[in-house]
């Protein structure tokens, strides 16, 4: 695909950006591309916040290997790699969240379903006799081989996500802030730590598509990081947690159509490049409950 991609691109940039935005426009593939990643963007702006809050980054990077082992066998089989992103994710998520009550607490039980979703990932793959190219999107991410039923399904997944968060927003805030208080209010934190780790899956899966399992921090954790020093309120966090998704996946596909380079590669250098600068300028952040 990046050779293919390579020799259709083959004209230089401009300083007229409408001219190149048409020119980049006219493949099937870019439009695909940014349809997926504006999807794909949003959700992770959104999730992501909230997987910051509750301080679950490490279960996100352990739910994009569960998503590898899925998508391995899925390849192994010969349907999609995100039916089987999205399978393994799912139930991997679910698991982390029954083997332990806290979210805060369940490094054991991630590592104990990370490591086992890792063997699995490992035998599929030993058993794949087709080309490496499938394994290597799965890894770093291959959003320019999107097709249009990856779009509708990446689409259907995202509205759903959204519709969640939205009905759910506010006792998954007050969880996310102080788990101990809203339990002593009544709040089934359980449950709902539950269907975050369920919402955490499918965003999970749907953004290895962009970035790949590899460098899946730098849509669902990074701006959200950047978006907690900036903002003193959740609703503001969010907000710029998706505006820096958006513009870093977007800059990152119109970047690499000019440069042969992979897009994951200018996703997660603006996203770090920008956190670096927010660190700098603010070393400590305010939060004000909603």
């Amino acid at each position: 695909m990046r050779s293919l991609f390579a020799s259709l691109t083959s004209t230089s940039f401009s300083l007229n950006l409408w001219s190149d935005l048409q020119n980049m426009w006219q493949y099937e593939f870019m439009r695909h591309a940014f349809m997926a990643g504006t999807i794909v963007a949003v959700v992770a702006g959104v999730v992501g916040y909230f997987v910051v809050l509750r301080r679950l980054s490490f279960a996100a990077h352990a739910l994009s290997h569960a998503g590898f082992a899925g998508a391995a066998g899925a390849v192994l089989i010969g349907i999609s790699p995100l039916y089987g992103l999205l399978a393994f994710t799912i139930g991997g998520g679910l698991a982390m969240g029954a083997l332990g009550k806290r979210a805060m607490n369940r490094d054991v039980q991630i590592g104990t379903v990370l490591a086992f979703m890792l063997g699995l990932g490992v035998l599929f793959i030993s058993l794949y006799t087709g080309y490496a190219t499938e394994a290597y999107s799965i890894l770093f991410g291959e959003i320019l081989g999107i097709s249009q039923t990856d779009v509708i399904v990446t689409l259907i997944a995202g509205a759903l996500v959204l519709l969640v968060m939205g009905l759910f927003y506010h006792p998954l805030l007050f969880t996310s802030l102080d788990e101990d208080v809203a339990e002593a209010k009544g709040v089934p934190v359980l449950g709902l730590g539950l269907l975050f780790m369920f919402i955490l899956a499918v965003t999970t899966s749907i953004s290895v598509q962009v970035v790949g399992v590899l460098l899946i921090f730098a849509l669902l954790v990074t701006p959200a990081a950047i978006a907690e020093r900036l903002a003193t309120r959740p609703k503001n966090g969010v907000l710029i947690s998706v505006a820096v998704a958006l513009a870093a996946t977007w800059i990152g596909l119109f970047t690499s159509f000019y440069l042969p380079y992979p897009v994951s590669f200018f996703i997660i250098t603006l996203v770090f490049t920008l956190y670096i600068i927010v660190r700098l300028w603010k070393p400590s952040a305010v939060r004000i409950e909603e």
